[in-house]
């Protein structure tokens, strides 16, 4: 692979890593996005292209182990990207069809250009006789018009003359095939299959009627014809009812009168054409597609929209530029610069980003998948990713950050049943979300080492609750957004309250309120050795972060005037002695400790050690202990082991002072010693099987130890980057875990944050990133820019009539004038 500072170059063919490559040369604009699969290979054992809409679920049902299954999945939808060819030399009868498994492959390459929001793939062939053909195709998804994608295929002959037949394809004949751990479950979610051709305006149904007005459409027939350059396929989802609806528009620019066969099928179009070449000269053809759907709002139904706006397109060319000017754009929202190769997969996770999540995503009521729109792992799911990622995006895009809160206020009503139904105030969100807001946490998991389906408690992370309510705060602290803070925003942290001061039950001997049956972040623990019910108590994480929620709550009440909180109270039915309730909970929540460190929940201590050395020495790579230990009949459920960082996930949502208040709330003291005896003590015992683990150590121990620090935070840059997880990139990128990254630099280094109407700093610079450039949203003042050095800041305010900037850095106040720049000393500077 060769980096460059805005290109990420893969040189050569290798079956082996295509699927890695193909999740990370996704492109996307945040309503859909497309894998970087080439175009001329199906879908198989090497090759996966996949097309996914934000926000666009179907449910199927399967039996697994003699179990009825219901999941609900992200959509692979029709593939709009095939484009396959061979060549036709003069007088010669048709070669082979090329792609990149022929063995005529003399070279190839795939380059993403992360300015431009482009992937160009190269290849070059050897044929007999000395007949050599270069293919370069130019590939984009429009970040401008969200339903617009296209590619540009050129065709350069060296040593012959001739033809290229190309043949062209829209193919609905796709399925959820994506995960290998998946195959056993039901995977054919597109149903009612449809195509056909719009003749010069109109459209031509194959076996149907004439005429492109809506969706209502014939099937396919059994004729070919030539005609005009667009089709069209129609679908829908089996469970959800979502119509799809997809046009493509196929022309040589260089052949412009080139006649055009359509063939159609029932689950496909296909168009052909015979596309002259002569040696040494480059000729294209370009493919542009539209994607609508029923979700969208539009006149006439999704294939209506798709036809027009494919007639209305412009020449790849004007596309591409404009394509280019939406990127720039969002490029200048976005600043964060680092030098070395971290700065460069810093802005690789920050193109990743902003192709998953956009302003596009904020019109939709679609959350925050946690392997983006690149793959089909955790079957598209909602998680609690948004915590890593909002914090990020409240500073650059916070109309995005609102529309994706949005998304959990549209299910509150489904939260609220949940907590309902288990006997609970309040609202219980789940583990995992996907269309409605109902828990789509399976049942069952597969362990692929042991073959064994295994009961999937991981629905009891309620912790998911007190993510929703920090994004809340964190997003109208940066944006002081407080009519959402008082509506919306109000509703949904006084539910999840009133969830947690429902869930707590008093213990007379111990003075305390016990929060039982919950799993934490760390996923490993979902039971007590031995124990007939699943889930453990008082998880410290859990815990603390609830009494966070509880006294937040009580701010936000307090804060309103009378009136609209007894309008609030009586909407929500609450009744006006609950906030004395939440008061008492807040303040005496137990948090339990052991051997002088904080316990990850109560009995933590009691548990028995591993022997880690013996375990890597035996397996070497242990993240999935878990799996190892299953397959062994043992269970991790034995040992103080975790999977990815429990109790320090404190120290990465909260500064050193907060969290100090935050324990004095609770009645304990929290120095230095201890917290650093804690981190030290879950250092030694911790797996790290998931992508964010290794982020969240590299933000605790910045402050802690800057070696170690550094060694994490490599391992969280690379993550996906060198699929260290072993194959899971491929599945999906890990959307947390990259914004995650963008955060460690935002905050983690620099101690940033918004409350109080002023920005704090509080820098913990690493030696290899002592010298970086940041500039952020703060409410009404523009970008603020940022320039970190090894012992100063320079922070300058844009010109505008707004007031003076507060920054308080080190406990000193700073005002900073728009239209000025400030040096300020960091602290030993």
């Amino acid at each position: 692979m060769t980096v460059r500072a805005w290109e990420w170059t893969y040189e050569g063919y290798d079956p082996g890593t295509e699927r890695v490559r193909e999740a990370l040369c996704t492109l996307g604009n945040g309503y859909l996005a497309t894998r970087g699969a080439v175009s001329e290979c199906p879908a198989g054992p090497v090759h996966y292209p996949g097309t996914y809409a934000a926000g666009c679920y179907d449910r199927l049902v399967s039996t697994v182990a003699g179990r009825r299954v219901e999941n609900e999945d992200l959509v692979n939808l029709p593939d709009w990207l095939p484009l396959r060819y061979r060549v036709r030399p003069e007088g010669g009868p048709p070669g082979r069809w090329l792609s990149p498994d022929s063995p005529h492959l003399a070279a190839h390459r795939r380059t993403l250009d992360l300015r431009h929001g482009t992937l160009t793939l190269r290849s070059r062939y050897s044929g007999p006789a000395g007949h050599r053909l270069t293919v370069e195709q130019h590939r984009l998804v429009h970040r401008g018009d969200p339903h617009l994608a296209a590619h540009r295929t050129s065709f350069t002959a060296d040593g012959w003359s001739g033809a290229v037949e190309v043949e062209s394809r829209l193919d609905g004949d796709v399925r959820n095939a994506g995960v290998e751990r998946y195959e056993a479950l039901a995977q054919r979610h597109l149903t009612d299959w449809r195509t056909g051709r719009d003749d010069s305006g109109g459209s031509g149904d194959h076996g149907g009627r004439a005429g492109g007005a809506g969706d209502r459409a014939g099937g396919a027939g059994d004729g070919a014809g030539t005609g005009g350059d667009t089709v069209w396929l129609s679908c829908r989802t089996g469970d959800s009812g979502i119509r799809i609806a997809l046009a493509a528009r196929t022309r040589a620019p260089d052949h412009p009168g080139l006649g055009i066969r359509t063939r159609p099928a029932e689950r496909q179009t296909v168009q052909t054409l015979l596309l002259p070449v002569t040696n040494g000269r480059s000729v294209a053809v370009d493919k542009t597609v539209a994607l609508y759907t029923s979700r969208d709002r539009t006149v006439g139904g999704p294939r209506r929209a798709a036809l027009a706006a494919v007639r209305n397109a412009p020449d790849f060319p004007e596309l591409l530029a404009s394509h280019h000017r939406a990127w720039e754009s969002a490029w200048r929202q976005a600043v964060l610069e680092a030098p070395g190769e971290a700065g460069r997969i810093l802005r690789l996770h920050l193109f990743h980003l902003l192709q998953t999540l956009s302003p596009h995503t904020a019109e939709l009521d679609a959350g925050v998948p946690a392997r983006g729109l690149h793959g089909e792992a955790y079957r598209g799911h909602v998680f609690w990713d948004e915590l890593f990622v909002l914090p990020y995006l409240n500073l650059h895009f916070p109309e995005v950050s609102r529309g994706l809160l949005g998304y959990r206020y549209h299910r509150l009503g489904a939260a609220c049943r949940a907590a309902g139904a288990t006997g609970r105030d309040g609202a219980m969100y789940p583990w995992q979300s996907g269309s409605d807001g109902r828990e789509e946490t399976p049942a069952l998991h597969l362990n692929p080492r042991s073959g064994r389906w295994l009961p999937d408690h991981s629905r009891l992370q309620h912790h998911v609750g007190s993510a929703v309510a920090y994004n809340v705060w964190q997003y109208c602290q940066a944006s002081g957004d407080t009519t959402f803070l008082y509506t919306r925003g109000a509703e949904m942290v006084l539910q999840i309250a009133r969830f947690w001061a429902s869930a707590a039950t008093w213990d007379p001997v111990l003075g305390a309120y016990h929060i039982p049956g919950v799993m934490g972040p760390d996923e490993y623990h979902d039971a007590y050795p031995g124990a007939a019910a699943p889930g453990v108590d008082d998880n410290a994480y859990t815990n603390v972060t609830a009494a966070w929620v509880l006294a937040r709550a009580l701010d936000i009440s307090r804060a309103l005037p009378g009136p609209r909180r007894r309008r609030l109270f009586e909407r929500l039915r609450i009744d006006p002695s609950e906030p004395e309730l939440w008061e008492e909970t807040a303040h005496r929540l137990h948090v339990p400790y052991h051997d002088g460190v904080i316990s990850q929940f109560a009995g933590y201590g009691e548990l028995a050690e591993l022997d880690w050395d013996g375990y890597r020495a035996r397996y070497g790579d242990i993240r999935r202990l878990d799996r190892l230990l299953e397959a062994e009949g043992d269970t991790v459920n034995r040992y103080q082991a975790s999977k990815q960082a429990d109790v320090l996930m404190l120290g990465c949502l909260f500064s050193p002072a907060e969290l100090a208040a935050l324990f004095r709330q609770l009645g304990h003291r929290l120095d230095d010693d201890t917290w650093r005896a804690t981190v030290d003590h879950y250092l030694r015992r911790t797996s790290h099987g998931s992508t964010l683990s290794a982020l969240v150590h590299a933000w605790v121990l910045a402050r802690v130890d800057r070696d170690a620090a550094w060694t994490y935070a490599e391992e969280a840059l690379t993550g996906d980057v060198a699929d260290v997880q072993g194959g899971t990139t491929g599945e999906g990128v890990h959307l947390g875990a990259m914004a995650g990254t963008l955060d460690f630099v935002q905050r983690g280094l620099t101690g940033l944050e918004t409350r109080d109407d002023a920005l704090w700093l509080d820098p913990a610079p690493l030696p290899q990133l002592s010298k970086f450039r940041i500039a952020v949203r703060y409410r009404d003042h523009g970008d603020i820019d940022l320039r970190f050095r090894a012992q100063r800041v320079r922070i300058a305010v844009p010109a505008s009539a707004q007031a003076p900037v507060r920054v308080v850095l080190a406990g000193r106040a700073h005002a900073v004038a728009p239209g000025t720049a400030r040096w300020l000393a960091l602290p030993g500077g």
